[in-house]
């Protein structure tokens, strides 16, 4: 509320904004929002699909990596806290630096095999397969998938293993 005080008369207009209903509309509009912006998130009906084991058919082509946390304890078992990883190309330990190389030589080595890069078919083209344990922090498989894509790879899928009592695919 404004309140005039001094020796101007009362029939002076006043020169100040009356800021009270100001205020009011923008707490209404404020409350509006904060109702209506969950809502508006929450707008969309999604089915995500169920779970079904999908064998896997491997080529001799594919690449299997194996990612998992470092045995930062010493007791021979990955240690879930820790952020240091280990990657296996096969049964052989990689460095980041060693999975990029081998990658690169892999995919060089296909170009060779069949006769340059517009013989690439998707049939003939390497996969790599990923095996991350359930306790890898995500930095990790994310590293890897990254290096893979880095070296040429287009392909980068996930093993897993499936729930207990899950089915096959003859639900189709």
């Amino acid at each position: 509320m404004a309140m005039s005080a001094g020796n101007k008369g009362e029939d002076a207009p006043m020169s100040d904004i009356n800021t009270t209903p100001l205020v009011d509309i923008m707490l209404v509009l404020l409350i509006i929002f904060l109702i209506t912006v969950p809502v508006v998130l929450e707008t969309v009906n999604l089915k995500l699909p169920d779970v079904v084991f999908e064998p896997t058919t491997t080529k001799p082509e594919n690449v299997n990596i194996s990612v998992r946390s470092a045995d930062t304890d010493g007791d021979g078992e990955p240690n879930p806290e820790s952020t240091a990883c280990e990657v296996f190309w096969g049964q052989t330990p990689v460095d980041s630096r060693q999975l990029l190389e081998m990658g690169q030589n892999k995919l060089e080595k296909l170009l060779e095999d069949i006769g340059g890069p517009q013989n690439i078919t998707e049939e003939n083209f390497p996969e790599v397969h990923i095996r991350g344990d359930i306790n890898t922090p995500y930095q990790c498989i994310g590293g890897v998938i990254y290096t893979m894509q880095y070296a040429g790879f287009q392909k980068i899928g996930f093993i897993s293993e499936p729930a207990p009592g899950s089915g096959t695919l003859g639900r189709l």
